[in-house]
């Protein structure tokens, strides 16, 4: 794990975007959020259509303190909040990142709000997958995933272990805390190339 400091408050003031996308290991990401703010981070959380019907946004916006954005085209949203949002960012987190929106940011998809902010993204960017293992090792899905790893993005798991459709195998999402460490290094060893 990564070292924390003794306050708990290793994250005191980043900007982290976390993208929620529809699949059953939406779940663990509330706690997730839950662990960012507890490190002092500010959450911003997107959440695709489909992820609704996992996890309700308000869930989101109790442990967050923030809105929760899921409209590219809500009143008054289209002109300004995917960029705002990609610009405030200091960090990205897309958990679960499911096949789809894998898909969907190495061909550079913008077909909604999460995968509009993802392309408008200039930060440091980890996706935490999560999907059936025959999916996972699908090779479009395998492609996409090196295709982001040659671009910099950061993949957190999958993990072993039983998955949503009642098999073993690779496809966990990995545990919140272990994504959040990742968050940590990343903006460690990003503030460390900066400064």
């Amino acid at each position: 794990m990564a070292k924390r400091k003794k306050d708990g408050q290793t994250l005191q003031g980043r900007e982290i975007l976390v993208g929620v996308t529809g699949g059953i290991a939406a779940y663990k990401t509330a706690d997730l959020v839950s662990l960012l703010a507890q490190e002092g981070a500010a959450v911003s959380v997107v959440m695709t259509e489909h992820a609704t019907r996992f996890v309700g946004p308000l869930t989101f916006q109790a442990l967050s303190r923030r809105p929760v954005y899921t409209d590219l085209f809500a009143e008054g949203a289209y002109d300004t909040d995917h960029i705002a949002l990609a610009d405030r960012a200091e960090a990205a987190v897309v958990a679960p990142a499911t096949a789809n929106v894998i898909g969907k940011l190495a061909a550079g998809i913008a077909d909604d709000l999460l995968s509009t902010v993802l392309v408008a993204l200039r930060v440091p960017v980890i996706l935490a997958p999560a999907m059936n293992e025959a999916m996972w090792n699908h090779p479009a899905v395998q492609a996409n995933v090196e295709t982001l790893r040659r671009r910099g993005v950061r993949f957190v798991g999958p993990e072993e272990g039983r998955l949503a459709c009642g098999t073993e195998g690779l496809g966990r999402m990995a545990e919140p805390e272990t994504i959040l460490d990742a968050v940590i290094q990343t903006l460690s060893s990003e503030h460390t190339r900066r400064g």
